[in-house]
């Protein structure tokens, strides 16, 4: 028996040295690694410029409270907020971390409670973002949940302004539910939640947790939409695979972040922060992005070329992509596929999620198709 907790349900495989988008097991058995972490590594492993970073800081100095300044995260903010309407960040440490955070400012500026999440969300497994997560799995055996959270059905505009009153503080959701089974929400949800929170005093908080810093094509994925958020939660691509995370939030929200209303000891250090500033720097770019897209199309194409559309249903945004077996379950698919050489994840139990390293290459795009067309398609 470990000596660790048996809260994971893992792989049995260790993997102990990657380059790129290829990993390496225990076993010198080489792997086309297309969970990217579960989309954290969003340039792939042992990017040379993410690697110098932090060498460089890790000779500087490690950590610094929050006590004193650091120039380098009011960069890093500044980076962030470029060219859109927020105007504010504030940094921590995990997905969960920085949706807590949001959840806490929504209920403190507003002066209201009730939290409206949606169906097949996925917002983290502390006490509030688990809460705030529409999915029974993840709470059953916890007993009693942080209170003032409506469940509703993603994309039902009925449903949601039916629920609409003066005790709503926040619409919360993800533009695309990456664990939920990559939906993406439909222009007709998203403009229904536009005109509710311009025409309230309800907050509309984004999860870009997952779809943030490139994954979809665009820096945020809200950026596809109508959609203004006052507060967008961000994590996994911030740091390349260093772990960070933040909020960002627009100017109306700067006094709620009051000193002594949220804090966290390590979040924005100096090391996370070197990381992060190396990553915007690169992914942020329009031409990068431009990549992403061209290569999400490239791959959607071949996937849909290459899968009976009777049988599965290819979807997503950038490089954040589902195959939706029916109903039919995926996780055998996963072994077969890992004894290919290709690791993937699910996304429910019967869709399968691709989450590649932005910088993929298309030769390994191919290489990618070429094992999933052979393990899968009958």
């Amino acid at each position: 028996m470990s000596a660790l907790f048996n809260n994971y349900s893992r792989r049995p495989i260790s993997l102990i040295e990657g380059k790129g988008t290829i990993v390496k097991d225990s076993n010198g058995k080489k792997y086309l690694d297309f969970t990217s972490g579960i989309a954290v590594l969003c340039l792939g492993h042992a990017h040379p410029a993410l690697v110098k970073a932090l060498q460089e800081q890790s000779e500087k100095i490690w950590h610094t409270s929050n006590l004193y300044e650091i120039p380098t995260q009011v960069k890093l903010a500044e980076s962030l907020v470029k060219d859109n309407h927020l105007s504010h960040a504030f940094f921590c440490n995990s997905g969960a971390e920085a949706n807590e955070a949001a959840i806490k400012m929504a209920r403190k500026h507003t002066g209201k409670n009730n939290i409206i999440t949606f169906e097949n969300s996925f917002h983290g497994r502390t006490f509030g973002a688990m809460s705030a997560t529409a999915q029974e799995k993840i709470h059953s055996g916890f007993g009693p949940l942080v209170d003032k959270f409506t469940y509703l059905p993603f994309n039902d505009v009925e449903q949601l302004k039916n629920s609409i009153d003066d005790s709503v503080a926040a619409i919360m959701l993800e533009v695309v539910q990456g664990e939920g089974g990559v939906n993406s929400v439909s222009e007709e949800f998203a403009s229904a939640i536009h005109e509710i929170c311009s025409n309230s005093d309800i907050l509309l908080i984004i999860d870009e947790v997952q779809t943030g810093i490139g994954r979809t094509g665009t820096r945020f994925a809200f950026e596809q939409t109508v959609l203004k958020p006052d507060l967008v939660t961000m994590a996994k691509g911030l740091g390349g695979g260093f772990p960070i995370a933040g909020v960002l939030g627009t100017s109306e929200i700067y006094e709620t972040f009051s000193p002594g209303s949220h804090g966290t000891t390590y979040g924005g250090n100096p090391l996370g922060v070197a990381v992060s500033q190396t990553v915007i720097d690169i992914v942020f770019q329009d031409s990068f992005l431009d990549e992403v897209n061209e290569k999400s199309m490239y791959l959607v194409n071949n996937l849909k070329e290459s899968f009976p559309q009777d049988q599965f249903t290819i979807r997503g945004k950038g490089l954040l992509i589902g195959i939706d077996f029916g109903n039919e379950l995926v996780a055998p698919y996963i072994s077969i596929l890992e004894d290919k050489g290709l690791l993937v994840c699910g996304a429910g139990a019967n869709v399968l999620r691709l989450l590649p390293p932005l910088n993929v290459g298309y030769d390994e795009l191919d290489e990618a198709v070429r094992i999933l067309v052979e393990a899968i398609v009958k």
